[in-house]
């Protein structure tokens, strides 16, 4: 059960330690238990308002506002085609920082999820490629499968989990929301 407290717990353990590079914060999408890199995770809040936008994807929920700072938030569930679920109380926006286009411009995002976790510590010893299921089944938004606590985690390249045109159409979005002038960031992957 994910309260405040146990947010801050995780907030805490990611400020307090050291080395991050074997780090991952683990969260849930129904039953199942995913891992980002910790050290792509910014910060993790409860669920406030989030500002529709219109003629996206039903998993695109919005933008929010977070300290003056719009940036565009995904249900992560939903995008990875489970059924929706109301939020509660254990619901979360996960921000982490997703690489552009040329790798050096970063903007951040929001990730609905179930819950969070913990910050779990897995050495790359006992980092497996991600299962190849044949050419018909997009596996590359994951990096690996990672085993810690005797179970399995899946291990998520949060660069993969949005697909360059839709991270582009996001970043724009968000930027025409907060006043800016859109950016499209595929123009310079050309």
């Amino acid at each position: 059960m994910t309260t405040t407290n146990n947010r801050t717990s995780i907030l805490q353990a990611m400020d307090s330690t050291d080395a991050n590079e074997n780090k991952f914060l683990s969260f849930f999408l129904g039953n199942e238990e995913y891992c980002v890199e910790i050290l792509r995770v910014r910060e993790i809040i409860g669920i406030i308002d989030i500002t529709p936008l219109p003629q996206t994807p039903d998993y695109v929920k919005g933008v929010v506002n977070l300290r003056g700072k719009i940036i565009p938030v995904i249900e992560l569930r939903l995008k990875f085609g489970l059924e929706p679920k109301p939020f509660t109380e254990e619901t979360c926006i996960v921000v982490v920082e997703i690489a552009g286009s040329d790798d050096e411009e970063q903007f951040q995002m929001g990730v609905i999820v179930d819950n969070v976790s913990e910050v779990i510590d897995i050495p790359r010893s006992a980092i497996e490629p991600a299962p190849h299921f044949g050419s018909t089944l997009d596996t590359s938004y994951i990096n690996g499968m990672g085993k810690a606590k005797e179970k399995v985690l899946i291990l998520l390249d949060i660069d993969r989990v949005m697909t360059l045109s839709e991270a582009s159409d996001m970043t724009a979005a968000a930027s025409h929301a907060d006043g800016e002038q859109p950016q499209d960031i595929s123009a310079k992957a050309a």
